[in-house]
């Protein structure tokens, strides 16, 4: 399956400049989305899971189906003041704007495995401060994947330390 097929390309969205990499068809379709969460889940099955974090909030449409295959518990990091008890909280840069993510301190156990899942990595700032969160959580990020890297953007070199995938690169 071609998945690129299933992704539109939305110049100057969210601003003039930035190229949105728009993901709707893919999830529209039944069988596209379930080979993207097949091959994403493949991905994480050797490295004995715990649990799947996501961020806010296209990591949550893949991570948890992800979490689902691997049998294992997943977790949001959400934007601040949207989680109910007592978080850490990391602020990051994005390409077009600045942004904060928090996570619930109790949520990941010390020593759990994490696989992190999100839509897209570009500059790499939403998986840095989500990196950030689960340590300071006690989780050992054992892998992090995603739907699309935008490799001229070089956010890999700054999650070089972590096994990454990517299923589409740019």
């Amino acid at each position: 399956m071609q998945l690129k097929d299933y992704v539109t390309n939305v110049p100057d969205f969210p601003k003039e400049g930035i190229q949105f990499k728009d993901i709707t068809p893919l999830i529209a379709d039944g069988q596209a989305l379930r080979y993207a969460v097949k091959k994403l889940s493949n991905y994480a099955r050797d490295k004995e899971v715990d649990l799947v974090v996501g961020p806010d909030a296209r990591g949550f449409i893949f991570g948890t189906p992800i979490a689902v295959e691997l049998g294992v518990g997943f977790i949001p990091v959400r934007k601040p003041g949207k989680l109910p008890r007592e978080t850490y909280t990391e602020s990051f840069n994005l390409e077009y704007d600045q942004a904060s993510l928090s996570l619930h301190k109790d949520d990941i156990k010390a020593g759990q495995r994490v696989l992190i899942v999100d839509d897209l990595l570009a500059t790499g700032g939403t998986i840095e401060a989500t990196i950030r969160l689960v340590e300071k959580a006690g989780g050992n990020v054992v892998g992090i994947a995603f739907l699309i890297e935008l490799a001229a953007l070089k956010g890999k070199n700054k999650i070089s330390n972590y096994p990454v995938f990517s299923l589409l690169t740019y």
